[in-house]
């Protein structure tokens, strides 16, 4: 009896041995969290990415810092994140063109195998606008206009391969009509160009759009969204427009290195729809022209893959070649 209890109790000394570090483990978050941001401060989604931050870090109680990681056509912030230690504290903020830059130019990370998706966190439908010259009236009458014209109209984006870019080269095969694409840098470049005319059409933010459109300054044909904009209830979606499917917007989604336990993922995500569905949250997001947009990580794994899938088909059919930025 006396053997058969000292060995029990050597039993309950080891398992408790082996239990004991793990017992030991702080509860996550146990530090600072860094989001990172692969585009320059002050942009988009810079601006939301501090949103979210701020409110995680009150929820919380641990910092959730800001860290943009600009370069390479968002190649090196993201970069960065997917080669990070997958243990909750190191996140990024990524946009529709995470989709894009993989079919574009050669990427060290696969977009869909290389992340753990946390959730969708908003969105931005944008708004078709012509300068006034263009004398449609609507989006049929620019598409007629457009066939009797091809390669006359110049449509602008911030950059080859971005959304704006991809969603003219949609429109081109769709509506069987030839618009040039010209890049800039910026929408501080690309907007002063097509204000004086020298472009006649983009896909613009609302927010941004919106005070051009209110002067006379832009005329707005349709929204890229699957409803309108409460700011512009008098512009038609695509749909609405004669374009049934097509569709122009760029979501936010947080994600996280692949291989982040599943609890710490879950957990992040149940966060995010909570600051989500706060008032507060979602009137900061509408002063920038974004809406909340929530989605679960399964949920938001399928979008990753039917965008990678989409825009590469676009990428292919146009025959777009991209340059990574220096």
């Amino acid at each position: 009896m006396m053997k058969s209890f000292a060995t029990a109790a050597r039993i309950v000394a080891l398992l408790m041995f082996i239990a004991g570090p793990a017992a030991a483990q702080p509860a996550y978050p146990s530090r600072p969290i860094r989001l990172i941001t692969p585009y320059p401060p002050g942009g988009g989604t810079t601006v939301v990415a501090r949103i979210l931050s701020q409110k995680l870090t009150e929820a919380w109680g641990q910092q959730v810092l800001v860290d943009n990681r600009p370069g390479g056509n968002t190649i090196i912030g993201t970069e960065a994140a997917a080669k990070a230690p997958p243990d909750g504290y190191t996140l990024v903020m990524e946009v529709s063109t995470f989709a894009i830059v993989p079919s574009l130019v050669p990427a060290p990370y696969d977009p869909v195998k290389d992340f753990a998706p946390i959730a969708n966190v908003a969105k931005s439908d944008y708004v078709m606008v012509v300068h006034p010259s263009v004398t449609a009236s609507n989006l049929q009458e620019f598409i007629a206009l457009a066939k009797t014209r091809p390669g006359q109209f110049n449509y602008g984006s911030t950059g080859t391969g971005g959304v704006q870019h991809l969603a003219g080269e949609s429109l081109n095969i769709v509506a069987g009509i030839k618009m040039q694409h010209i890049p800039y840098k910026g929408s501080g470049q690309l907007l002063p160009e097509l204000v004086g005319g020298q472009i006649q059409v983009s896909f613009q933010v609302p927010i941004t759009a919106i005070p051009y459109i209110k002067s006379g300054k832009l005329k707005a044909l349709a929204i890229g969204g699957d409803q309108r904009l409460p700011a512009l209830p008098q512009v038609p979606t695509f749909a609405e427009a004669g374009l049934p499917g097509f569709e122009v917007n760029t979501w936010f989604g947080i994600l996280a290195p692949a291989g982040t336990p599943r609890a710490i993922v879950d957990k992040l995500s149940a966060e995010f729809a909570k600051i989500l569905a706060t008032p507060d949250t979602t009137q900061k997001l509408d002063a920038l022209g974004s809406s909340p947009f929530y989605s679960t990580p399964e949920k938001f794994a399928e979008i990753i893959k039917a965008d990678v899938a989409k825009y590469a088909k676009i990428i292919k059919t146009a025959g777009i070649q991209g340059e990574v930025e220096k």
